[in-house]
């Protein structure tokens, strides 16, 4: 049915300057994972203003139901889903609603994607209000996607898919051009966990490092050679990646420290490689160190599985995407070695998450998870758009 029916972009059209002004709002006043109180009650209080009822998570967070009752909609429901928290990051990106809490900053969206999933949860309860919404849709603002294994776990256990068969989301890209929308059948996202290597030795003077355990020494090993171990002990297909991100060890030049440690990332591609990386991984460790006689404690931390989008929740928002965003608004998207707690509500319920455009056409690309990442305000009209139709078609389905 073509979105004349529903015309929702005269329907957007009043709430577009309070959007805007949520979003600037909630960029100015970044919250970090568990802690969105403000954030929460934002969203909640608005929801109520509409007419609506939204029921607080757990902690922090809510879900709010729109359309049919439970009975009827139990077969129906589908979810919008927004992740909240930002990140421990300075802002620099310059702009008049820059962030007020030192080193912290909405970085990676998560502004956007709650503003789009509270304009299309407005949008939606204004069609269920006239009786025009066809099946029921669940709004689920969540906490703590951007640490590990994430919020989204929290959101399930507190029953959050509960009567719920399909279920949706957009993430910014800064890379494709606000208007458009990045899809992809299958994983579009890699399993992401965090890696902690801690090597301990007696320690010593560095005129005689033979009488002692050189951590540092060996710590440069693990840095060069555990990677290329995984490389060679796990399918080159399947995109492994470890990449170090924190190394610490010793304060002197002529001090050889009894510790050390290395934090960092450990990505994969294929959902099987991640189920085998980390024995791998502790393998390649204690091998690359045992020559040296330091003692090793290797922490693995299981993060997100891969973001896997259903071929038919795909289909349904490249439809969406068509009717509202015009016919040349769909492009395929690669995927990315970044992890999304998304994938977690994927492992119960079919669903997709498509890349909303946020570059201003011919402008700079900016790089997510950057402190001076700046947004084209006209992304938030755009997943409006697409998460409403969306909605409205896969409930009806």
């Amino acid at each position: 049915m073509p979105d004349d029916v529903f015309r929702l972009a005269d329907r957007l059209a009043p709430l577009r300057p309070e959007l805007v002004e949520i979003r600037r709002d909630l960029h100015a006043h970044p919250e970090l994972a568990r802690t969105e109180q403000r954030t929460t009650r934002i969203v909640a209080d608005r929801l109520r203003a509409a007419g609506l009822t939204p029921v607080l998570l757990p902690g922090t967070g809510l879900v709010c139901d729109i359309g049919p009752g439970v009975a009827q909609a139990e077969r129906h429901r589908v979810v919008l889903r927004a992740d909240m928290d930002a990140l421990p990051l300075p802002d620099t990106s310059g702009v008049p609603w820059a962030s007020t809490v030192p080193h912290v900053v909405h970085a990676c969206g998560h502004d956007v994607h709650t503003t789009v999933v509270l304009g299309a949860g407005l949008v939606l309860a204004e069609l269920a209000a006239e009786g025009a919404l066809p099946g029921g849709v669940r709004l689920l603002f969540q906490a703590a996607e951007e640490v590990q294994p994430g919020g989204a776990l929290d959101a399930i256990a507190a029953g959050a898919l509960d009567g719920v068969r399909q279920v949706f989301a957009v993430h910014c890209d800064p890379k494709v051009d606000v208007g458009h929308v990045g899809t992809r059948i299958g994983p579009i996202t890699s399993a992401s966990d965090e890696v902690t290597v801690t090597l301990r030795g007696p320690g010593g003077h560095t005129s005689r490092p033979h009488r002692t355990a050189d951590v540092v020494f060996a710590l440069g090993q693990v840095i060069t050679q555990v990677p290329a171990v995984l490389g060679r002990r796990l399918d080159p297909r399947s995109g492994v990646n470890l990449t170090w991100g924190a190394v610490q060890a010793g304060s002197a030049p002529n001090a050889i420290p009894a510790s050390g440690i290395l934090r960092g990332t450990l990505r994969c591609l294929d959902v099987r490689a991640w189920e085998r990386a980390s024995a791998v991984f502790h393998e390649a460790v204690e091998q690359v160190v045992a020559p040296y006689g330091v003692e090793a404690e290797v922490r693995h931390q299981r993060g997100v599985p891969p973001v896997e989008n259903d071929e038919h929740s795909v289909a349904v928002l490249e439809a969406a995407a068509r009717d509202v965003l015009g016919p040349a608004s769909v492009q395929l998207t690669e995927q990315s070695l970044g992890g999304e707690d998304f994938a977690w509500y994927l492992n119960k319920v079919p669903g997709a998450m498509a890349r909303l455009g946020t570059r201003t056409p011919g402008g700079r690309s900016y790089d997510l998870h950057q402190g001076d990442l700046q947004v084209d305000e006209r992304a938030i009209d755009a997943g409006v758009l697409l998460l409403a139709r969306t909605a409205i078609a896969a409930s009806a389905g």
